[in-house]
């Protein structure tokens, strides 16, 4: 694999460190250098933030209603917009905690429920359990995933408070979901892939949107769909970034307790790496 992947847990806590540390922020903009929790303190942490978060319902294009949490920045000036793509678990209490953070990081975050009208008695998320998800999630057809995003992003953008740059981040199923919507959306501001497999090579020649990739070193199953990409994409000079944590498991920002330490040390540099390439992609 080729030398821009990035190795070893020392550099890791180097860059985490760095970024933390002397992290830009913007006079005017709340600014946090936290990180999202984990799975089990998702609850703790919505019910304290200071931020205005509301679920809405829009209109995804074909007569279909979408459900989305939406959280807002605390700032005095318009904000950009990300997406946030949820596991293939769907839409839970852990993925509205994860855009919480990113609002406390300046973005208007909006989290739509790709289940929305899914599941029994069209209800979305919040009638399934996990296993159920899991089973809907794998059904979904992938042109009606864009378009419901796409739609999310006319939704939020159309916002008083939101600039016209959008950008995507997405975990696990929604991690390459992101991928796969970076090589047929254009105008799309920034990916980012968080331990999601790389979409079929012949399709990367549409990429025109800047693309960083986070990975768990012990993800062999997605790990092994790193090379062919990245040998297309650095061929076609295309701006693709590729960080993998040693020693880290697949879906590490949940699970940071996990791999005796390797999951909080990826986390550490991987969420202050997203909001850098977020801010730098996306404006302030």
């Amino acid at each position: 694999m080729k030398s821009s992947i990035r190795h070893g847990l020392t550099r890791v806590a180097a860059l985490s460190f760095v970024l933390i540390v002397f992290g830009v922020t913007q006079p005017g903009l709340a600014h946090s250098q936290g990180l999202p929790p984990d799975e089990a303190g998702a609850v703790t942490h919505l019910d304290a933030s200071p931020r205005h978060g509301e679920w809405v319902d829009y209109d995804s294009g074909e007569g279909d209603m979408v459900r989305a949490w939406v959280v807002y920045p605390e700032r005095a000036d318009e904000a950009p917009v990300v997406i946030v793509i949820h596991e293939i678990y769907a839409l839970t209490d852990w993925i509205r905690s994860v855009a919480d953070e990113l609002a406390a990081e300046g973005f208007i975050a909006i989290a739509p429920d790709l289940l929305s009208g899914k599941g029994p008695g069209g209800g979305g998320s919040e009638s399934v359990d996990r296993q159920g998800a899991v089973s809907l999630i794998r059904g979904l057809e992938p042109d009606e995933v864009t378009r419901r995003l796409k739609a999310a992003a006319a939704y939020a953008t159309g916002l008083p408070a939101a600039t016209s740059s959008v950008g995507v981040v997405g975990y696990c199923w929604g991690g390459s979901t992101s991928f796969r919507v970076a090589t047929e959306w254009s105008g799309l501001g920034a990916a980012v892939v968080y331990y999601g497999s790389s979409p079929a090579t012949e399709t990367l020649g549409e990429v025109d949107t800047p693309i960083l990739s986070l990975y768990g070193g012990n993800d062999a199953r997605v790990n092994a769909t790193i090379p062919d990409a990245q040998s297309a994409l650095e061929g076609m000079g295309k701006s693709y970034e590729v960080n993998i944590y040693d020693g880290a498991g697949h879906g590490f920002l949940r699970q940071q307790s996990g791999q005796e330490g390797a999951n909080m040390a990826a986390t550490q540099a991987a969420w202050p790496r997203t909001i850098a390439f977020l801010r730098e992609k996306l404006g302030r």
